[in-house]
């Protein structure tokens, strides 16, 4: 253990014995102890008025003491890096504060000036920082005006020292969203490295705002959510965890405060990758902290209170929000295998039409095939004419048909000609002036799939406005084929690519990716406006940034998928693919969660007919939520809320709610060879009545319920 930190450990231990004889509260402590403190109904926090540092905080209602120790409080931290050693930081443990003073009941305001590095010096950079504490929510706002000759890449604002769970005993774990679904790791009582043993000093595990604006630190009992605020995505923010000193055996945390005479403590911090410019100031994006009693459900709810203040609910095609399904079917690979020539189109459609499959996603219908040609969004000379392409998209709207065109507007081809020529000029840049580029992926033969000779592709730079009118001149000509709709492969990434350092480009170099997907898809949305407001816009997995413009999610699922998007968005058009000769198991979570199902038989190079048994129970499946629209379709879900299913096995169930507040629970056996007896738990039901996508027409039920291995049942209150 340093001796600062030391002597600071040293100087509180009376206050606590203090504290523990007099049972002060953490606020009276904070007092007696000369920090600043801003508090409600809710938290308490405090902050030491000498460097600035956040020193305390409590969850009053339930006495959760988030920040305990004092001397493990920090302010904040700024990465500055020098011409020659880019490792110089400005340690805010290492700065006295300008001020920091109570400017009002619910805020403090903390200013830190000419700040002194590591490794260049005093720096003219100076920081203010305010905290806002109104309704249980804390709110974290900084400007930071860089008047050095340094670049400020990063800074850690806030940064807590000494993250605690509610007991010794109690289980933490980080959550966050990626690709509608929600995901999460322990961080208590054991702490696995994600960032490479060779990479940190302590453990570390980072959340990148590029997948989702928030993160939960979740007990079983209760939270606290904290979200980047800033629904124009300036730039990245990473929600970052740290285990000091590190971990014992198994990334077991150590219990005792101190090993070895350093002090064990969790710190967290959230990261602004805002690249300050020497001579520029920058408006941090407000952070804010807000603790909430329950699991995951009551965080979302959090983050469904701020959505609602931004997100416009977009024009969605009718036909896109009723129940239907679609095909996604792949018409030729990266390798010319020519599978499905335009011509040949109509009898897919047929087929969809005779079993009531609403839209066909046509993959690798471009010039160069799947994942080859990138861009460009001409028809391939070896599939068929343009013509022929057009008339088969006529034909499919005289059957029922719509017919999507799949795209990545981001990506360019670099073993194309137009690439070579013209394309090269949108590199993405990385900090050393290369470009970003990826091996793209491997399809049919033996070479390609060994990755011998895959098209390797570069990003490019949606930042430019010069390429974004590339990539919206190709984009109108899915809208001259006339198709009903588009979906954006991959718009949930660029590749890993997150900043471009392209000079000259015409904006405030870098530039952050997921920022200009916004205005390139405004452009796209404004053309295809033009011509059709019903063109339904879709993507695989995008940000709830771009939700507003892609309205149609599609997704892979899985047993263990939890559905966040569905629980925040209950009437978003969402979709996922079943892929296998008999995939119950798959289309029974499909109902469950209220997802579009994409028939993709042979990983979709095949027939909607090539599996019949997916095809004949997904069918069953619609024809149950049209019968039944009002209680499992029209209504809101509430995931597993609101009721409660037992069983004598593997079991998973979703709630919904209907207009008229009855409720409907789906009831899914897991097991795959026996049936199982299902107990529900419904407060204050009514009459209840069940129905199976075998035997859809309803009947009375009470008591015990017995589900057939891989089978599903709904029960509708009446």
């Amino acid at each position: 253990m340093d001796r600062r930190t030391f002597n600071k450990l040293a100087s509180f231990a009376a206050l606590a014995a203090l504290t523990d004889n007099a049972e002060m509260s953490s606020a009276q402590a904070a007092a007696a102890a000369g920090e600043i403190v801003l508090q409600d109904s809710e938290l308490m926090v405090a902050f030491d008025p000498v460097s600035g540092a956040l020193t305390r905080m409590e969850r009053k209602s339930s006495k959760w003491t988030i920040e305990r120790r004092p001397a493990l409080g920090v302010s904040f931290r700024l990465h500055a890096p020098l011409p020659q050693q880019r490792t110089n930081f400005v340690l805010g443990r290492n700065q006295r504060a300008a001020s920091v003073e109570k400017i009002s009941d619910n805020q403090v305001r903390l200013v830190w000036k000419d700040m002194v590095s590591e490794h260049g010096g005093v720096l003219p950079i100076t920081f203010t920082a305010t905290v806002t504490l109104k309704d249980g929510a804390l709110t974290f706002d900084g400007k930071l005006d860089n008047q050095s000759s340094l670049p400020v890449e990063t800074i850690d604002y806030p940064y807590f020292g000494d993250i605690n769970p509610p007991t010794p005993d109690t289980r933490m774990q980080a959550e966050h969203l990626w690709t509608g679904a929600l995901f999460g790791d322990e961080i208590y009582p054991h702490f696995g490295n994600s960032q490479g043993y060779w990479g940190v000093r302590y453990p570390t595990k980072n959340i990148n705002s590029n997948q989702s604006q928030f993160c939960f630190i979740q007990t079983p009992e209760q939270g606290i959510y904290i979200g980047m605020h800033d629904p124009a995505i300036r730039y990245l923010l990473q929600f970052t965890f740290e285990q000091h000193p590190g971990t014992i055996e198994a990334d077991i945390v150590p219990r005792q405060d101190e090993i070895s005479g350093l002090p064990v403590h969790l710190e967290f911090r959230t990261c602004h990758f805002i690249f300050a410019h020497p001579q520029s100031s920058v408006d941090l994006a407000p952070v804010v902290m807000r603790t909430y009693s329950g699991d995951w459900h009551a965080g979302l709810e959090v983050y469904k209170q701020w959505r609602s203040t931004w997100f416009a609910k977009p024009h969605i095609a009718p036909w896109a929000l009723d129940v239907h399904s679609w095909m996604q079917l792949r018409v030729n690979g990266a390798e010319q295998d020519f599978s499905v020539p335009y011509r040949k189109l109509p009898k897919y459609i047929d087929e969809c039409a005779a079993n009531g499959v609403t839209a066909i996603q046509v993959t690798g219908w471009n010039h160069g095939g799947q994942d080859g040609g990138d861009p460009s969004m001409d028809p391939d000379p070896g599939m068929g004419t343009w013509e022929e392409l057009h008339q088969a998209i006529l034909y499919a709207r005289t059957k029922g048909v719509k017919i999507i065109l799949f795209g990545k507007p981001i990506f360019a081809d670099m073993s194309t000609d137009w690439y070579k020529k013209e394309l090269y000029k949108y590199d993405t840049i990385d900090p050393y002036g290369n470009k970003y580029e990826s091996g793209s992926y491997s399809y049919t033969t033996p070479t390609q799939l060994a990755g011998i000779n895959n098209r390797r592709r570069s990003i490019m730079d949606v930042c430019d406005h010069r390429y974004r009118d590339i990539a919206t001149g190709e984009f109108k000509k899915t809208l001259a084929l006339g198709a009903a709709g588009w979906l954006f492969d991959e718009v949930m990434q660029h590749n890993g690519v997150i900043y471009t350092f392209s000079p000259d480009r015409g904006y405030n170099s870098p530039g952050y990716l997921f920022n200009g997907d916004i205005p390139l898809v405004k452009q796209f949305r404004a053309e295809a406006d033009k011509v059709d407001p019903d063109f339904l816009f879709s993507g695989e997995g995008p940000g709830d940034w771009l939700m507003p413009y892609y309205t149609l999610g599609y997704y892979r699922i899985g047993p263990g998928t939890r559905h966040a998007l569905r629980y925040f968005d209950p009437q978003a058009p969402l979709m996922a693919a079943v892929t296998g000769v008999d995939d119950r198991e798959k289309l029974n979570l499909i109902l469950a969660y209220r997802y579009i199902i994409s028939y993709e038989p042979y990983n979709f190079k095949g027939h909607v007919t090539d599996f019949p048994l997916t095809l004949d129970y997904g069918k069953k499946i619609d024809a149950l939520r049209r019968k039944y629209k009002a209680w499992i379709w029209d209504a809101e879900f509430r995931d597993n809320l609101d009721a409660n299913v037992t069983a004598d096995g593997a079991v998973r169930y979703t709630v919904f709610r209907n207009a008229a507040g009855k409720r409907a629970v789906i009831v899914i056996n897991q097991e795959t060879g026996r049936a199982i007896t299902a107990k529900l738990d419904i407060p204050k039901a009514g009459t209840l009545m069940a129905a199976t996508p075998e035997q859809p027409d309803a009947r009375s039920v009470s008591g015990p319920l017995r589900i057939p291995a891989r089978s599903v049942t709904v029960l509708m209150e009446q």
